[in-house]
């Protein structure tokens, strides 16, 4: 989720860096840095935490004048956020700089390869093994495109890779698969952004690079190839008509309905390299050995909030593929009841900040009984995964918003992650049953976006119950927590009355509420599910015969519902356990909306905030 800014042209390129660097901090805050050349030297000044310490730095050791610079504002992936990891990243002879945004997947076998030819590494990061191997062609006589179109040739996984070279002052170059990347067009200058806010001040011409493809930009001309050097035709000039405030938000009114669509890359970032080519999860930084794992007999959830609920759909796919007992705590209250947990606890907390006072309150209570702790959460080198044994990182990225959307998403895909990674460790499951689930989890980023592109009934929706006081949301098995949130959502940042129920207790005391035009919005489960999807009609049946207005969630082709609904939402054929991964989007969308329609702060909703530090 990085920030990049290139520059090459007649202004002073630190002023342009840094500048587009702030425009970019929302996109990471772990730490920041900018390279420039100048008369054949490559000079770089980085430091972990905010801009504002780079700046200090800046302060202490100017750089010298320069017109062409690279600068990246990270979100820490590989390697804790210091200041050695901080980017840009050196080679060996201090010839290349470069910064990158994403995941190399393939980085250990690279890096291993290089420090057996005595390529020595500087920091812990996957960035370091592209600048190394970028800049050994380079030393060896290889122009920097032409250096750039074999290196991303040999990466896997996800990148945007921007470099300069101490030896050609008038170019800058970068690379993109999967990442981010735009270029700005200029007169007599030319910039790299991750995206448009990076530059906007300077242009509004832009150019949206493909897939596997390498940008060279000098003063006068931008060069755009795919990786085997011919020239590339998909290429997209446009003109972007956003002010600056709007293209930080990627042209979106909120941050939080900017993050609800960029859920499909999130779940993506997320899955990236968790799953080897061998058919083998490998989640690299839960550092339990598996004998401890196989010896684990009750699995304990602990979250707050948002996180929460993330934790319900997970007691439902963990206690399926692993058959361990499964439970799931607030933690607000956790160790206020003296749980029982011992050594053979495996405790897993779900923390979007990694500083959650509560959840973190509770591993310590957990570590005290000699439980084992892997947190969940997207922050890397935050309070909670520095205090657990492991931790299974999610790679949203930055999420501005306090009302979390792919926050959530990522989340369960962790747990996900996680169940199987437990069912493959302990032998619950064959290596043909957890690639099933892989590969659906796989098509998940597409489903998800034909959610979002066909949203505009739900927005309309919105506008139609703008008015209304009283909301209630119904689910059975993982459509309950799907409730739960949706529930959440409305009160959060519509400040409506919402509740979640689980549909078969409505006949124990909820359906009282039930009154003559209330919504109510209806999760049904995937047919072909023991008989969860017969039952969830009947609920529908039931708050239909007390005059609720209903609007029902459902898959493609589940006609049986029409009878019984006022409003159908389609959502794309899913396996049951992993519905809410389009469920809730909807419901996202909806909230946002009805917020936005009320003339609500939708990202900054009254009396929270985004991180609860304090018990």
């Amino acid at each position: 989720m990085c920030g990049i800014v290139g520059y090459i042209g007649p202004r002073s390129a630190q002023d342009v860096v840094i500048s587009g660097l702030r425009r970019l901090e929302y996109r990471g805050y772990d730490s920041a840095g900018i390279a420039v050349g100048s008369d054949g030297t490559l000079s770089a000044r980085k430091k972990s935490g905010k801009i504002t310490h780079l700046d200090e730095e800046l302060a202490a050791r100017p750089l010298p004048a320069s017109h062409q610079g690279i600068g990246h504002t990270r979100w820490a992936t590989h390697g804790g956020p210091t200041d050695s990891n901080a980017h840009p990243h050196l080679s060996q002879s201090g010839r290349v700089a470069l910064v990158h945004n994403g995941i190399i997947e393939n980085f250990a076998e690279l890096r291993a390869e290089l420090e057996a030819d005595g390529v020595r590494f500087a920091s812990e990061t996957d960035t370091e093994t592209a600048a190394q191997l970028l800049g050994r062609l380079v030393d060896e006589g290889t122009p920097l495109a032409a250096a750039m179109r074999q290196v991303a040739g040999r990466l896997e996984g996800a990148f945007t890779l921007v470099a300069i070279d101490s030896d050609d002052p008038d170019r800058v170059v970068a690379a993109r698969r999967n990442s981010p990347l735009v270029v700005g067009v200029g007169e007599g200058e030319n910039f790299l952004g991750s995206d448009v806010a990076a530059f906007l001040e300077y242009t509004r011409d832009a150019i949206e690079l493909g897939q596997d493809q390498v940008v060279e930009i000098t003063r006068d001309d931008v060069t755009i190839t795919d990786l085997d050097g011919s020239t590339a035709t998909a290429v997209k000039p446009y003109h972007v008509d956003w002010d600056i405030a709007a293209a930080e938000k990627g042209g979106f009114d909120w941050f939080m309905r900017k993050e609800i669509y960029e859920q499909p890359r999130a779940v993506a970032d997320t899955l990236l390299g968790r799953y080897s080519a061998s058919g083998e999860l490998t989640l690299d930084e839960v550092r339990i050995r598996p004998e401890e794992l196989r010896r684990i007999d009750k699995i304990v959830i602990v979250a707050c909030g948002t996180a929460f609920y993330a934790g319900l759909v997970a007691k439902y796919a963990i206690e399926h593929w692993t058959r361990i007992p499964c439970e799931v705590e607030i933690a607000s209250e956790f160790r206020y009841r003296d749980p029982i947990i011992d050594p053979m606890t495996l405790v897993v907390t779900i923390s979007q900040s990694g500083e959650t006072a509560d959840t973190l309150m509770a591993i310590r209570h957990a570590r005290e009984q000699h439980a084992k702790v892997i947190a969940i959460c997207n922050t890397n080198g935050a309070t909670i995964p520095r205090e657990s044994d492991a931790v299974i990182y999610t790679h949203a990225g930055p999420e501005r918003g306090v009302a979390s959307t792919k926050g959530f998403l990522t989340q369960v895909v962790a747990c996900y992650l996680l169940g199987l990674y437990l069912a493959q460790v302990r032998g619950m499951k064959y290596r043909e049953e957890i690639a099933a689930v892989m590969d659906e989890l796989s098509t998940m980023p597409e489903k998800i976006q034909r959610v979002l592109d066909e949203g505009q009934q739900v927005l309309d929706l919105a506008g139609e119950l703008r008015d209304e006081h009283s909301f209630l949301f119904l689910g059975r098995h993982v459509g309950y927590p799907v409730s739960l949130e949706g529930a959440l959502k409305l009160k959060e940042i519509a400040y409506k009355h919402a509740e979640g129920f689980p549909a078969g207790e409505l006949k124990h005391g909820p359906i009282a509420l039930v009154e003559k035009d209330i919504p109510v919005f209806v999760v049904v489960p995937p047919r072909g599910r023991d008989q969860l999807h017969d039952k969830v009609i009947s609920n529908i049946q039931e708050v239909r015969a007390r005059g609720a207005r209903t609007i029902v969630l459902v898959e493609d082709g589940d006609d049986e519902v029409l009878p019984y609904s006022d409003v159908v939402i389609r959502h794309p054929r899913v396996s049951t356990l992993l519905q809410p991964l389009v469920a809730t989007v909807p419901l996202q969308l909806f909230a946002c909306e009805l917020a936005t329609r009320l003339g609500h702060d939708v990202d900054q909703p009254r009396n929270l905030a985004k991180s609860v530090t304090v018990e």
